[in-house]
């Protein structure tokens, strides 16, 4: 039974009451003794629970990115991926996970595109509700974000997103109502303005949120978003992070206190607050915490291992997929060597073992070539565990804090060659830091030894000053400029086993004065001659049966802080697909990005895989899907352009601060279809490939009590197992009053069959399909007519017209 909260927050005094709207510190929420409120810790976790610290000294599962997860058209595997995730959570001690994003993909250039599961607001909310679900089942709650309208980066914190009504209806708020059908606990604000109000301190808090939806939780701001004192406080908004300094604070009982804000607007944020308590355990007099079994590791593995290959989408096959028997292969890339699983940003984790495409691949195949082609991009790879020692002997490295005295106040022993402090006051306090370990050299020759990071520094390598000086950010961006610091690094000859002493000194360089800092120590890549280099790869591919290209971007292209200037794979990258597929005409290109890039060479190379970022299991994933243990599960949810001229929504970049969503309600597929006369996108959304073939037949369509159904049988008319996604989409038949899209996306089955089976199939069209929002009456209303309802496989795929009259 959940305590009587309004008789809990009357035993609170005004400053005990604002205490628990601020946090406590970064990740946690402040306790109160006085009603039975226990500390609560949030983590970021879309892809995988990171905890409180910016480090692997506590590693984490990592997820497939959001855009792969969402391509399986999969809610079963979703509810699947969230119960692990509330696992993680708790054997963490998180009460809150900061999740699911459910921002849309406007433009194919959002920087945390990868971080969102789709451009359809229909799709992304059930994907988004079985998650909550799943997650809020085990206890732990979801915090669906960022509300609303937060679907680019650019100028992300002052922007002005100018959009108009139905549209914020229809299509940015959309899923965040899903999310609250599905009972979310908490939602997050996000930092720019919409309409002219930061959305911290924004009217769309109160109403469609709390007072039309019915959402009981607690709206968290965005870490730093609240920007006022007594405007937000008055707007719904009901805890500031991180604490314990912020906006509120003092400010907000000074404004209690002369009447700006009344007192009744706090317990209403106290109570839910409390709520949230009760929910996951923390508050005395509600059920205790779930007991939630933590996962093994074998079972992590194996569920993402089947989550990353259902989600890899085969848009281009002339029959070289799947690879049967025991082909020589060779394995084209950087890529291949060092595979991206995760874009950069707040959604990062640092789990314990990450499979290369290599890895995979050469484990699949033997006796794989391998050969990088390319020079590597500018990156350092921390060190490993185990590879280094600390000058006490332990393993990891010794990291001294020292203050301004230059006395030493602290020290910790971290794993490997990560380090980070988001908000640490451990970082506010020094004055310098001090890293000293011990590297084993893992391989003999040339290597190149450095760090990353910003500030003053000293690098000894040995004793040897190899670095000295001062290191600024390459970005104006808070968040870009430190998780993606430049590198300094010497090169030095090494045998395997040799034992070299690293010191690096650094005054730490803190954007803005937060104590926000990641550093990395560890090794870069060194290249031989590049022409000699591209020849190997290219007399590789020439001498193997297949040859496979690995491509894509990094987390310093996708991040947290910036969008993208461009869709082009990195310098090279097109170059190299084409000099490898004109001397194999059975070359693979596996595309490891998480947002659309441009593929110039698509119609010159055998088979595309889109990989997208696909967590920790990338190699055995990837490997599974090249030889055909499983099908590439995977269907488009966001379109690609087959030409970056070619895309309809592209500008992200604020004019005198203002984004104004011109487009209204055309954007991704919908955008496309507009254009009927228009380009064609190489890859449409609903699309994607398999290694069987399949028939729809029998279909029926109805009005029902609830909206629609259609009906079908599936039958899967090839000689191997697969699955399909059969989606159904709605249309306006009947000339219309309003501005409508050409066709709306309004379900989906999902089936998986084997050889010659017939599977029947019933997808239910929710009324909201039907309906518009009217201004005039705000209310969602039918207008009168014709409606076709069609079904296939994606929009460029779909079947009869099914009238359905709307009286």
């Amino acid at each position: 039974m959940t305590p009587d909260l309004p008789a809990l927050v009357s035993r609170l005094s005004l400053a005990q009451k604002v205490t628990l709207l601020t946090g406590a510190s970064t990740w946690t929420l402040a306790s109160e003794p006085a009603v039975g409120l226990a500390s609560i810790m949030v983590s970021d976790g879309p892809t995988g629970v990171r905890g409180p610290a910016m480090d692997d000294r506590d590693p984490s599962a990592s997820l497939p990115s959001a855009t792969s997860i969402a391509a399986a058209w999969d809610l079963d595997r979703v509810r699947r991926l969230g119960k692990l995730i509330a696992a993680e959570a708790r054997a963490k001690g998180v009460g809150v996970v900061l999740g699911p994003t459910i921002n849309l993909h406007r433009s194919p250039r959002g920087g945390r595109h990868f971080e969102a599961y789709s451009e359809d607001p229909w799709l992304t909310g059930e994907i988004a509700a079985a998650y909550i679900e799943s997650l809020q089942a085990e206890g732990v709650a979801a915090t669906p974000k960022h509300y609303i309208a937060n679907d680019s980066e650019t100028e992300r914190e002052s922007v002005d997103v100018i959009v108009d009504e139905r549209t914020l209806r229809e299509l940015y708020l959309a899923p965040f109502e899903r999310a609250v059908q599905a009972g979310a606990w908490m939602v997050m604000s996000s930092y720019n303005k919409v309409n002219g109000a930061h959305a911290a301190s924004n009217d769309l808090l109160r109403t469609p949120l709390k007072d039309e939806w019915g959402f009981d939780g607690v709206v968290v701001s965005d870490w730093n978003g609240v920007k006022d004192t007594v405007q937000s406080a008055n707007a719904a908004q009901d805890l500031v992070m991180p604490g314990p300094d912020g906006p509120w604070g003092a400010a907000l009982i000074a404004a209690v206190q002369a009447g700006e804000v009344p007192e009744s607007a706090l317990d209403e944020k106290v109570e839910r607050l409390l709520r949230l308590a009760a929910r996951i355990g923390a508050l005395e007099g509600a059920p205790a915490a779930k007991d939630v079994p933590a996962w093994t590791a074998p079972a992590i593995a194996e569920l993402l291992r089947e989550a990353a290959a259902d989600g890899m989408v085969l848009i281009r096959n002339d029959g070289t997929l799947p690879l049967e028997g025991a082909p020589k292969v060779a394995v084209i890339g950087q890529h291949a060597q060092h595979g991206r699983g995760q874009g950069g940003g707040s959604a990062m984790v640092f789990p314990a073992v990450e499979h290369s495409p290599w890895d995979g691949i050469a484990e699949a195949f033997p006796g794989a070539v391998a050969a990088p082609g390319l020079p590597p991009v500018a990156e350092l790879r921390p060190f490993s565990r185990g590879a280094l020692t600390t000058p006490d002997g332990e393993a990891g490295t010794q990291v001294h804090y020292i203050g301004e005295s230059g006395e030493e106040f602290g020290a910790e022993t971290f794993p490997s060659g990560r380090f980070g402090w988001l908000f640490a006051p451990e970082l506010a306090r020094s004055q310098r830091l001090e890293f000293r370990t011990v590297y084993t050299a893992e391989q003999s020759g040339p290597q190149r030894i450095g760090f990353a990071g910003l500030g003053r520094a000293t690098l000894r390598i040995d004793g040897e000053t190899v670095v000295d000086e001062e290191i600024a950010p390459l970005a104006d961006d808070l968040v870009s400029g430190v998780l993606h610091p430049p590198v300094r690094s010497a090169e030095v000859d090494l045998e395997a086993g040799q034992q070299v002493r690293i010191e690096l000194d650094l005054v730490p360089f803190l954007p803005g004065g937060f104590p926000f800092a990641m550093i990395l120590l560890g090794t870069e890549s060194v290249f031989g001659d590049p022409a000699a280099e591209l020849q190997r790869a290219i007399d590789a591919a020439r001498d193997a049966d297949v040859a496979i290209v690995v491509v894509g971007t990094s987390d310093s292209i996708e991040s947290e802080g910036f969008d993208r200037p461009t869709l082009a794979l990195p310098e090279g990258q097109d170059d190299l697909v084409r000099r490898i597929a004109a001397v194999n005409d059975r070359t693979i290109v596996v595309v490891n990005s998480g947002a659309p890039v441009l593929m110039p060479w698509i119609d010159e190379v055998a088979a595309v895989l889109l990989s997208w970022f696909p967590g920790q299991e990338f190699g055995t994933a990837l490997a599974d899907v090249l030889r055909g243990a499983v099908e590439p599960g995977g269907r488009m949810t966001t379109t690609w352009a087959r030409a970056q001229e070619d895309v309809p929504v592209w500008n992200t970049t604020p004019q005198d601060g203002r984004l104004a969503y011109d487009e209204g309600l055309h954007i991704g597929y919908r955008a496309w279809g507009a254009r009927p006369d228009g380009p064609v996108p190489v890859a449409p959304f609903g699309s994607g490939l398999g290694y069987t073939r399949w028939r729809i037949a029998d279909e029926k369509a109805i009005l029902s009590d609830e909206g629609a159904r259609i009906s079908a049988t599936v039958t899967n008319v090839g000689g191997r197992n697969g699955k399909q996604v059969v989606q159904a989409f709605v249309s306006r038949v009947d000339d219309s009053a309003i501005d409508r899209p050409a066709l709306w996306l309004a379900g989906f089955a999902t089936v998986r069959a084997a050889a010659g089976v017939a599977t029947p199939i019933a997808i239910e069209i929710p009324r909201r399909a039907f309906q518009h929002w009217s201004v005039e009456e705000h209310a969602w209303i039918a207008e009168p007519g014709r409606y076709a309802v069609r079904i296939g496989a994606g929009v460029d795929a779909l079947g009869d017209e099914h009238i359905i009259t709307i009286d």
